[in-house]
C-alpha cells in the first residue's frame, strides 16, 4: 500500500513538471511574439501608415506597396522611406498632391491588394490612366477591368499610338527633318504615300504648287496611322513635347501623275494631273519666326516717284512735270528716323 501510494506521489509530480515546462514553453513563445510584434491572439501586429489623397485619409501597411517596388508608391516607402526621402507632414501623414480624386485612389489601392483595378461606373478611365502613368503603374487590358470598353479601348489605343508614333518619328520623320536642316530650311514639310503609290510628273510641266519642296515618305502604316483623327492628335502632342512648333497635321491632295495636257490659246500647255488624298505634316523648329516674316522698313527707304517722265521725253524735259515737282514717297518710319520738316525738300503744293 505505501507503495503504491508512493507511486501516485511521484506520478503527480511528473505532470506537475510537465504542466510547469509547458507553462515555460507558452510563457516564452509569448514573449518572443511580443517581440516580434505579435498580439497574444497569435495575429500580426503591422505598421499602417496614413496617405491623405484629395482631402480622404488612407490606411494602409506599407508592406502592400513595397510588394511592388516598381511603382511610386513602392519606391516611396521601400528604400527611399528607409533613407529618409520619403517624410510626413507635421500629423506623421504622407499626402498626395498631384491631383488624384479619392475614388481614383480607391481603384489604384485595388492595384496593390488584387494585382487589377476595377473601375466602376462613374470614375473617369481617362483619370485614371493618367494617376497611373504618374504613380508608374502599368495601364493594360491585364491589369484594367472597365464595364465602359469603348472608355478603356480609347485609352489602350493612345498608348499605342504614341507608342507606335515614337518609333515612326525615330525611323522616318526625324531623317527628313534632317534633310532640310541640312539644306538651310527651318521648316518642313512631309507628305505621307502608300507604298504602292506612284509619282510620275512632267519635268517640262511640274504641278504649279510648290510640291517639289515637300519631303516624300512612302509608308503604307504611317498612312493608316494618320487615318484617325485621334492617332494624329497624338502624334501632334508628341511632336510639341520634342520642341517643335508650328505643327500641322492633315489630309490634302497630292498630285501623282499627269491626266492629260490642255491647250490653251497662244500655244500654253496645261497639265491635268491625277490627285489622291494623302496625309502630311507641316513643322518648324524656327526660333526667330516672328523677326522671319518682319520687314524692317528702316532698312528699305521708299523715295522712289511713280509716273515719272524720261528727261528728254514728253517735248523737252521739264514740261513732262506739269509745273510742279512731286514730292518723294517716304515711309512713317523714315519720317520717324530721318531728317526733321525743316530739313527735308520744300515743293510747291496746290490745296483746293
Amino acid at each position: 500500500c505505501s507503495l503504491h501510494h508512493y507511486g501516485l506521489l511521484c506520478a503527480d509530480g511528473e505532470r506537475e513538471k510537465s504542466m510547469e515546462r509547458r507553462l515555460e514553453v507558452k510563457r516564452r513563445r509569448k514573449m518572443s511574439g511580443l517581440k516580434e510584434g505579435r498580439t497574444d491572439l497569435g495575429t500580426v501586429h503591422r505598421e499602417r501608415v496614413t496617405l491623405v489623397v484629395d482631402g480622404s485619409h488612407f490606411a494602409v501597411d506599407p508592406a502592400t506597396f513595397t510588394a511592388h517596388p516598381n511603382t511610386m508608391l513602392g519606391r516611396m516607402f521601400g528604400p527611399a522611406r528607409q533613407h529618409n526621402f520619403t517624410r510626413p507632414n507635421g500629423k506623421g501623414e504622407y499626402e498626395l498632391t498631384e491631383g488624384i480624386s479619392a475614388s481614383i485612389f480607391q481603384v489604384i489601392l485595388n492595384f496593390y491588394q488584387t494585382g487589377v483595378m476595377r473601375c466602376p461606373d462613374g470614375v473617369s478611365v481617362s483619370e485614371l490612366r493618367e494617376a497611373c502613368d504618374y504613380l508608374c503603374i502599368n495601364f493594360s487590358a491585364s491589369t484594367v477591368k472597365c464595364r465602359d470598353l469603348s472608355a478603356l479601348l480609347h485609352e489602350l489605343s493612345n498608348y499605342g499610338a504614341r507608342r507606335q508614333f515614337e518609333g515612326f518619328l525615330e525611323e522616318l520623320v526625324v531623317p527628313a527633318m534632317v534633310s532640310c536642316a541640312q539644306g538651310g530650311e527651318r521648316e518642313c514639310h512631309i507628305v505621307v504615300l502608300a507604298d504602292d503609290d506612284i509619282v510620275d510628273w512632267d519635268e517640262e510641266h511640274p504641278p504649279p504648287m510648290g510640291e517639289e519642296y515637300s519631303q516624300i515618305l512612302y509608308s503604307s502604316k504611317l498612312y493608316r496611322f494618320f487615318k484617325y483623327i485621334e492617332n494624329r492628335d497624338v502624334a501632334k502632342t508628341l511632336l510639341k513635347e520634342r520642341g517643335l512648333k508650328n505643327i500641322r497635321i492633315g489630309i490634302e491632295g497630292y498630285p501623282t501623275y499627269k491626266e492629260k495636257v490642255k491647250r490653251r490659246p497662244g500655244g500654253r500647255s496645261e497639265v491635268i494631273y491625277n490627285y489622291v488624298q494623302r496625309p502630311f505634316i507641316q513643322l518648324s523648329w524656327e526660333k526667330e519666326e516672328g523677326k522671319s516674316r518682319h520687314v524692317d522698313f528702316q532698312c528699305v527707304r521708299s523715295k522712289s516717284v511713280p509716273n515719272l517722265a524720261v528727261p528728254g521725253e514728253g517735248g523737252g524735259g521739264g514740261a513732262a512735270w506739269g509745273g510742279t515737282m512731286p514730292s518723294p514717297q517716304v515711309d512713317e518710319l523714315d519720317r520717324l528716323n530721318g531728317p526733321a520738316p525743316s530739313q527735308l525738300p520744300q515743293t510747291a503744293t496746290n490745296e483746293s
